[in-house]
């Protein structure tokens, strides 16, 4: 009997129809792919309402928090679909491994292979079960399901008191967006609130989120009598800033807000949702405190060029002070402050890419933009672990680099060297200069007499050729 049994059990497993179930894990990999997309927008859109930019009142406010109901639902079904796939997806695997030792031990007739047949049909039957559980805490029973969202919402509770969860121990970009992929809105919510200098400082996690734990941080430094001066001086400075360009109609977003290590990164623009992403490198003796309504026009003027580059496309351009500028010529000639800021860049680009594959974003056009120092600072940054997360990168008035433009890691190098601009005559940072034909970049129009600090000027060609390559309708040679 127990003979016959097995005999009609490896008949069960070699007649098993393995790819209609890859075929349905297809579909469902589908829906897991679309969900966080989804939900992205939709708390997108929640964020906007509550804003009141757009829309204002209790009915506003009504919508928002429906809305955020939406979203954490999108969450947990989110959840527990990719906990599932993962089970479907051993399923399959284990499934497949058993038909084809079924097979070959009814052709065979031998007890080892049936046996080891049995043993991987059990567990994909496991697997099975495990892909069932996950569901069941949304109300998934058999071939059974809640028939809408409000039968859904007596499994996915959206009120009560939220604990912010802890961070994750391993800060890299990758994880870092995953983990906070992970959160539900409520979660993230409470995250911010108990933590803004982490989420403010973390590398992959979304820009609206790292805006609204910053603005928290920099509204408390304004109010706080016992602020040092310099970082009080630097805070106004960001708030004026941040008033100036809301006031014009513009979108920030507060991407680093350091006042303790002088380092601020302001985004004109919403580097979630971008088509273009540029980040605006300066150089020595720049500081948040005297130069940001500078290097934010710059920005702003970049962004401009770039969309009359490239009619309809999104533009989010960073003022990136992300690292503390050499405040003088003699700190200039040390390696330090452009090893740190290169370090910086390099994990800042990583953070803005992480951030949207987390939540399922297409990725941008990126474009490193740097100026003067800010030319060295790229080359760090190169040099760090990995390759550079950029598309492009600009080196404008560059006083030498150290390799040739293949050593930046990125496909597209451009260089604008004006001949009135004596900085890029100088080899202070290495030997190579960027408009020598063997340094190897393409380069971009300038007018004789431009100076060193003109590049980003109206009236210069450079200018409207540095957002065509933002935009990317200028191409390398």
């Amino acid at each position: 009997m127990t003979g016959l049994l097995a005999d009609a059990r490896l008949h069960a497993v070699a007649g098993w129809d393995v790819p209609l179930v890859r075929r349905v894990v297809a579909v469902l990999a589908e829906t897991a792919d679309r969900l966080f997309p989804w939900r992205a927008r939709l708390e997108g859109v929640g964020r906007a309402l509550e804003a009141g930019d757009s829309w204002s009142g209790p009915a506003a406010q009504s919508a928002a928090a429906a809305l955020a109901d939406v979203a954490t639902v999108t969450w947990a079904v989110g959840r527990a679909v990719d906990e599932s796939l993962s089970a479907f997806q051993r399923m399959v695997t284990e499934a497949d491994q058993a038909q084809e030792l079924a097979l070959r031990a009814l052709a065979t007739d031998d007890p080892s292979t049936a046996e080891a047949a049995a043993q991987h049909a059990a567990r994909a039957a496991d697997a099975a079960e495990s892909a069932g559980d996950a569901l069941a805490g949304l109300g998934v029973h058999h071939a059974s399901a809640p028939t809408d969202f409000q039968d859904l919402l007596a499994f996915v509770p959206v009120m009560g008191p939220v604990q912010a969860p802890a961070l994750p121990p391993a800060r890299a970009p990758d994880g870092i967006g995953v983990w906070w992929a992970g959160l539900s809105t409520a979660q993230q919510r409470a995250v911010i609130g108990t933590m803004p200098a982490a989420v403010g400082a973390l590398d992959g996690i979304p820009a609206w989120a790292r805006d609204r734990a910053n603005r928290l941080l920099l509204r408390r430094a304004l109010a706080d009598p016992m602020t040092p001066v310099a970082a009080a001086a630097t805070a106004r400075a960001v708030a004026a800033g941040i008033a100036g360009e809301e006031a014009a109609g513009r979108i920030v977003q507060l991407h680093l807000l350091d006042l303790a290590g002088d380092r601020v990164a302001l985004s004109i623009g919403d580097l979630d949702t971008a088509d273009a992403v540029a980040l605006v490198v300066p150089g020595i003796f720049n500081t948040a405190a005297d130069d940001l309504p500078g290097l934010t026009g710059d920005a702003v003027d970049l962004a401009a060029a770039t969309r009359a580059a490239s009619s309809g496309t999104t533009v989010a351009a960073v003022v990136w002070l992300g690292y503390r500028t050499p405040a003088t010529l003699a700190r200039a000639a040390v390696r330090a402050d452009a090893e740190r800021g290169g370090r910086a860049l390099a994990r800042a680009l990583d953070g803005l890419a992480a951030a949207r594959r987390a939540s399922g974003t297409a990725p941008p056009r990126t474009t490193v933009v740097a100026h003067s120092y800010g030319t060295y600072v790229v080359d760090e940054a190169a040099d760090a672990p990995g390759t550079l997360a950029a598309d492009a990168v600009v080196l404008a008035g560059s006083p030498g680099m150290e390799d040739d433009a293949a050593s930046l890691e990125v496909p597209e190098v451009f260089d604008a060297a004006a001949p009135a601009d004596p900085i890029t005559w100088a080899t202070w940072f290495g030997e190579r200069k960027t408009w020598e034909d063997a340094y190897g970049s393409t380069g971009l129009p300038a007018d004789p007499f431009e100076g060193h600090s003109e590049y980003f000027d109206r009236d210069h060609p450079t200018l409207v050729a540095m957002g065509e390559v933002v935009a990317g309708t200028r191409h390398s040679e």
